[in-house]
């Protein structure tokens, strides 16, 4: 896989040797055990797979390179390039300037940008609509695109599957970034709607079977369907896709669940549920699936406490957190600042 260039302060010489002799003694990544350090007061159990993944490196290098090859110039990101508050805080001491937050809300209006003002696309991705806004002050959102192949994966096969006739739903949080866009680009292909849970898959559930009345979707789903939606028709043949930082055990719950029902509901059989139901496995970011197998390793092991960290608004250490909290104590944490005691800073 390749390796990028990213600023020296952002690895640990300690972590890189310890990431680098798993990968020798595992290069298929089969073993999820976590990496033991024993410092005789204190023991540590390392997840065996963590930190900045092949997405977000990406996404730092073409950043960091971006201001080092432009001087003078107005850089400009659409919002954070990831949910790290550090690389985030990194970026605007070197001069980048935020267009928004992460919910949309401008913190530099459209009319204040210029043709030649350079604008970054996020490791999320963004939405048609704002494509479309650059292009018409004439910046290129395309060179400067930071989005994670992973996430482009998904839109890909978002717009396979919906031209093939399939409704795309989309395993998500609707104010998200990542699923913003992946809604923008997958409707523009297909009707689409968001589900955030298994219980709104449920929900979903009783509109593809007839149990509820038709109409009473659009309320429900308010502001997760596409607009040309038509519940009288679009549930007839469905795929599922995701937010590529969600659990991808809840992923799968919800395809199963939803391959499930349109087995049952239209009589179908393996040999022919591809007629309703699109087989989307591919799209799970490997990443996230590493990561998330790799804290249930961690947690065979007997501990007192489990640390989390990482930035408050990160989907995906957020869930990691949820792995973590089913066992042990778990304490989630932005940055080595945060240890403290009632009498002393814990801060290295």
């Amino acid at each position: 896989m390749k390796s990028f260039e990213i600023p020296e302060f952002y690895r640990s010489p300690l972590i890189t040797s310890i990431k680098q002799k798993r990968k020798q003694q595992d290069k298929l990544k089969k073993d999820f055990e976590p990496t033991h350090l024993d410092f005789g007061v204190i023991e540590i159990f390392l997840a065996r797979h963590f930190g900045f993944c092949y997405g977000v490196e990406n996404a730092i290098e073409i950043a960091f390179r971006t201001v080092y090859e432009n001087p003078g110039k107005r850089i400009f990101l659409l919002s954070e390039m990831i949910h790290n508050p550090q690389v985030n805080r990194d970026l605007k001491e070197s001069g980048v300037q935020f267009i928004m937050n992460t919910v949309g809300q401008m913190y530099v209006d459209w009319s204040e940008l210029k043709s030649d003002d350079i604008v970054i696309i996020p490791a999320f991705g963004t939405t048609i609509e704002t494509e479309n806004k650059l292009k018409s002050i004439g910046i290129s959102p395309l060179e400067y695109n930071t989005t994670c192949p992973f996430v482009q994966k998904v839109w890909n096969r978002s717009e396979q599957i919906g031209r093939k006739g399939y409704t795309v739903i989309i395993h998500g949080k609707p104010l998200h970034e990542e699923t913003r866009a992946t809604f923008s680009h997958s409707s523009s292909n297909a009707p689409s709607v968001i589900v955030k849970d298994i219980h709104e898959a449920m929900a979903l559930s009783k509109y593809i079977k007839g149990e509820v009345p038709l109409e009473e979707f659009y309320t429900e789903f308010k502001g997760q369907y596409s607009s040309d939606f038509d519940a009288t028709k679009h549930f007839e043949r469905i795929g599922v896709v995701n937010q590529t930082t969600m659990l991808a055990t809840e992923t799968q719950e919800i395809a199963d669940f939803l391959k499930n029902v349109m087995t049952s509901f239209y009589s179908l059989t393996e040999k022919n549920i591809a007629e309703r139901f699109a087989d989307t496995r591919d799209t799970l970011c490997y990443a996230t699936t590493d990561n998330q197998s790799a804290v249930k390793g961690l947690l065979n092991v007997d501990a007192d406490i489990a640390l989390v960290v990482g930035g408050y608004n990160s989907s995906n250490t957020s869930h990691l957190v949820e792995l973590c909290e089913e066992k042990l104590t778990t304490y989630y944490i932005e940055n080595e600042t945060k240890i403290l005691d009632k009498n002393r800073n814990f801060a290295l």
